[in-house]
């Protein structure tokens, strides 16, 4: 329990769910070390919105590709919003790319 992934990012989510979003940060990126998917895109929310860390949205960024790659639909789909924002990515043409792979894989988001 004490190394297991999934546990250690359930801990940051009920962290970030407190308003504890330091807690939350170290957390998930323990688990994200760990290999859990999930966790990437909880870090990835946690840089682009500067909680618990500075914000960074290249980190952002990076962290949402590491869940979309590991196959998280709504992933995917947050990664279409990333390159959409024109603060971030301002690329439309990568945007629809990854929601057209989003609504393959069942995201109901991408299809909106």
């Amino acid at each position: 329990e004490a190394n297991d992934p999934e546990v250690i990012r359930l801990w940051g989510v009920q962290q970030y769910r407190k308003g504890d979003y330091s807690s939350a940060f170290e957390y998930c990126a323990k688990a994200a070390e760990l290999g859990n998917v999930d966790a990437h895109a909880e870090l990835a929310d946690l840089y682009r919105n500067g909680r618990g860390v500075e914000k960074d949205e290249k980190k952002a960024m990076h962290h949402m590709e590491e869940a979309a790659i590991g196959g998280r639909p709504y992933a995917r789909y947050e990664l279409g919003c990333l390159e959409d924002d024109i603060a971030i990515g301002n690329n439309i043409e990568r945007a629809v790319k990854h929601w057209i792979i989003a609504a393959n894989q069942g995201s109901d988001e991408s299809i909106k």
